[in-house]
């Protein structure tokens, strides 16, 4: 997306089935899971680049030998640097043993990381500091093993502070700021609890049936144990996507099927869906069962993920996008007014191609229709030159945009900011007929619109087409999201401000502080979490109203090329993504009480001008 917002954390779980001297005979290597992690991580490293950590259990260790280990990074390039730690001490430990590769105990002694249970994690902060400390795994130390705890997770919850007070904590300041450390204690606290009443053989599944259901969020969560049992969990909406693989090797768990494939060559059916309300759980000895831990509701799996968030290497993935543009063909050829000839065709940024190649699909269908008509209608009136011209029409197609390398100003004051701005994207020159071409660009949202008014838009027009229309493949982002994605400002939101302007053209802005009555007479009679009171400013104007003023409000002062915006619709949405039917940000549908209350407070901040998040 034009306009870069955080999201989506990554999860990578592993469980080795064998013994390592296994592996050395199979694959050649003792290091065969630590690399199939590398591998899984990297495969999902657009998931998380404000760092990276990585946890390994080993079993059946001596007392007093560690088993639990656990690394973490904020830095950049934060996975190679983790795992260029471990082929650090590899090449120590063979440096006086050269042999050492070869010997499974010598290296499971003596390499940290070297455990049959690995979890990996890829962050992306959508709130907390950006430092080593808020990336996962967490993890709880004890003297009893069993007792011992890491988790991981792709997840935000929206009820951390009455999980904090179900436990008596009073949170520090570090605690407030990280969903996972409120999931943790509860976690922590029942495991120690479970096991106080079978000493060594916790029943997981009945600690997992009965903390779950105290969470109101999105997440797949991934977490291991000091005596070796291992576990991945979803929401009961499948708000946040897990998948899973396996065979007499390995169990292994991901944010995405496509790295799974990828990293164990795998075809697309062997790779399953972790389903909503479902745990995959590992015993110490191997076995595995996946099975139901809360009791599945509405299924609500993100529909970011597949417009933007996971990577387009999925074979579902790539065609749900390319559908996506495809389904958006009616409305741009209407708003072209048909004229092919005359128009050419682009995307902004990069991760909009795919869909750019489904519209270019339904420009090349209509075309095509054109073409058989026409020449249908020639009858025997024609010649080779004629019937030549006809057939080799295309639908025109260029780079137009290029985003250059990422721009950073040295100068803090605002106008020498917004200058450089205008220059993260650069222009193909010579491609457009200044004042005959009109231009199309798609792009996978439209959040804030910033980045469309100070830099594309200006950046478009010193081409000087006749008209300028961004296309969104998305529908307008109308709503907070709480689930895992940086969107919880009502302020951020481009579809919200032109609401409001809207209102105030009808001269209608008085709604506005009647909502924020409402709001505050449901907070204080603690039902904020009852309705979405803002669907109720967005049902004072119709779509094209708050469409139009986006167009409006993104066209650069100065520039007098029309602009012309285009929404996906919900239901075109829908079609393409019909097995991620989450739309909470689009229609204020939320899956959980929580959604609800985190929208109303959203609201209220921004009435009350507080720039900050909604929970």
């Amino acid at each position: 997306m034009s306009d870069p917002i955080k999201h989506e954390c990554g999860l990578a779980f592993i469980r080795l089935r064998k013994p390592f001297s296994h592996y050395l005979k199979q694959h050649g290597t003792v290091m065969w899971g630590l690399n199939k992690l590398y591998l899984l991580m990297e495969k999902q490293h657009n998931r998380g680049q404000d760092g990276a950590g990585i946890a390994s259990i080993k079993l059946n260790v001596e007392a007093g030998y560690p088993f639990l280990h656990r690394m973490r990074s904020a830095e950049p390039q934060a996975i190679s640097g983790l795992f260029k730690n471990i082929a650090d001490e590899v090449d120590e430990l063979c440096r006086y043993n050269p042999d050492a590769l070869k010997h499974p105990g010598l290296m499971k002694g003596h390499i940290k990381f070297l455990g049959e249970l690995l979890l990996g994690h890829l962050r992306y902060g959508t709130q907390g500091k950006n430092n080593a400390d808020f990336c996962h795994p967490f993890i709880k130390r004890n003297t009893v093993p069993g007792r011992n705890l890491a988790l991981a997770g792709n997840f935000n919850l929206v009820n951390t502070n009455e999980l904090f007070e179900k436990l008596n904590i009073v949170p520090g300041t570090f605690q407030k700021q990280s969903d996972l450390a409120a999931m943790m204690e509860i976690l922590h606290h029942y495991l120690i609890e479970a096991d106080k009443q079978n000493p060594g053989n916790v029943d997981i599944k009945s600690v997992l049936q009965e903390v779950i259901p105290m969470f109101d969020g999105g997440f797949t969560v991934g977490g291991l144990t000091g005596e070796g049992i291992g576990f991945v969990f979803r929401d009961r909406h499948g708000i946040r996507p897990c998948y899973y693989y396996i065979d007499d090797e390995v169990i292994v768990a991901a944010s995405e099927r496509a790295a799974i494939r990828t990293t164990f060559n795998v075809g697309e059916n062997e790779v399953k869906e972790l389903m909503p309300g479902n745990a995959l759980m590992v015993k110490p000895n191997g076995e595995y069962e996946v099975t139901e831990v809360i009791t599945p509701g509405e299924r609500k799996a993100c529909s970011f993920e597949r417009i933007y968030f996971s990577r387009g290497s999925d074979e579902k993935i790539y065609k749900e996008r390319k559908a996506l543009g495809l389904n958006l063909s009616e409305q741009v050829l209407n708003a072209i007014d048909f004229d092919l000839k005359n128009t050419i065709f682009s995307y902004i940024p990069n991760t909009a191609e795919v869909a750019f190649f489904g519209l270019h699909k339904g420009m090349q269908l209509y075309l095509n229709k054109i073409k058989t008509e026409r020449i249908l209608s020639w009858g025997k009136d024609f010649d080779e030159e004629k019937l030549s011209e006809m057939i080799n029409r295309r639908i025109r197609t260029d780079k137009i945009a290029i985003k250059d390398v990422k721009m950073r100003t040295f100068i803090t004051e605002d106008a020498s900011r917004n200058e450089m701005v205008q220059h993260v994207y650069d222009i193909t020159y010579g491609t457009v007929r200044p004042g005959i071409d009109t231009i199309v660009v798609i792009d996978d949202s439209i959040v804030r619109g910033t980045t469309l008014k100070e830099s594309i838009i200006k950046m478009l027009s010193r081409l000087q087409p006749k008209k300028i229309i961004v296309v969104s493949s998305c529908p307008q982002i109308r709503y907070p999201d709480c689930y895992g994605i940086d969107m919880s400002k009502m302020g951020d939101f481009i579809a919200f401000n032109a609401a409001v302007n809207v209102l105030k053209d009808k001269g209608e802005e008085s709604l506005l502080d009647e909502l924020l009555q409402k709001c505050r007479e449901l907070k204080e009679q603690n039902l904020l979490h009852t309705e979405n009171v803002v669907k109720q400013l967005y049902k004072s104007s119709t779509v094209d109203e708050i469409t139009n003023k986006i167009a409006e409000m993104i066209t650069p002062a100065g520039i007098n090329i029309p602009v012309q915006v285009i929404f996906q619709s919900i239901e075109d949405l829908h079609k393409a993504c019909p097995n991620n039917l989450g739309d909470w940000y689009f229609t204020g549908d939320y899956p959980t009480e929580g959604g609800n209350r985190v929208v109303n407070q959203a609201f209220m901040n921004y009435m009350e001008g507080k720039n900050e998040r909604g929970y």
